[in-house]
């Protein structure tokens, strides 16, 4: 499988997994992904080579956005002054699921945060879903604490305020990565 940067042309492909994903999370009893994302938004994190696509020949088996921007008001000012990157949006097509390829995106993102100079990979999940939760603290992720107060990306109150991380480091992940070399975080040594 090969790791792509996204292209515009993949907005709408990266909009209907964020739909499947919502049912398949409703299935599961969750609200998680139940409003809608800003297609502006996405596109603009497209453009900002934020975005990547992991895609087996042509068809896309998962995506995952990596930045070195942090949602507003979920970490403190120490912990920003520390070198890190971000996961936003993993997601993996149902017919790929139960092959850890979302755990090895996390691998390849670990990767890439490294080779740009964080010290850390960081995310944050839905506030209620706790099986996601258990899925990142198995992926070596540490809960750091839990933020309720805010407004959501998408308008509405902070859903996804729940924050982990894990040291960004080295890792073989498995996949051809065609990529672009990663930009040198700006404070990293």
């Amino acid at each position: 499988m090969i790791i792509t940067s996204a292209e515009p042309h993949d907005l709408t492909k990266l909009l209907s997994f964020r739909e499947e994903a919502a049912a398949w999370l409703r299935g599961l009893g969750s609200d998680q992904w139940s409003r809608p994302y800003p297609a502006d938004k996405l596109l603009a994190t497209i453009e900002a080579g934020t975005v990547f696509m992991l895609r087996d020949g042509h068809t896309t088996a998962g995506t995952i956005t990596l930045t070195p921007d942090a949602e507003e008001g979920l970490w403190t000012d120490e912990e920003l002054s520390e070198p890190s990157m971000f996961i936003n949006k993993l997601t993996i097509a149902r017919e790929y699921a139960g092959q850890n390829l979302g755990g090895r995106l996390l691998d390849w993102a670990g990767d890439r945060a490294h080779r740009a100079g964080a010290r850390w990979l960081r995310l944050d999940a839905w506030t209620t879903n706790q099986g996601l939760q258990r899925y990142y603290l198995e992926q070596s992720f540490t809960h750091v604490r839990t933020v309720r107060e805010g407004t959501a990306v998408n308008g509405g109150p902070r859903v996804s305020g729940w924050l982990a991380q894990r040291p960004a480091q080295s890792a073989d992940h498995g996949f051809t990565d065609r990529t672009p070399t990663p930009t040198r975080l700006r404070f990293a040594a």
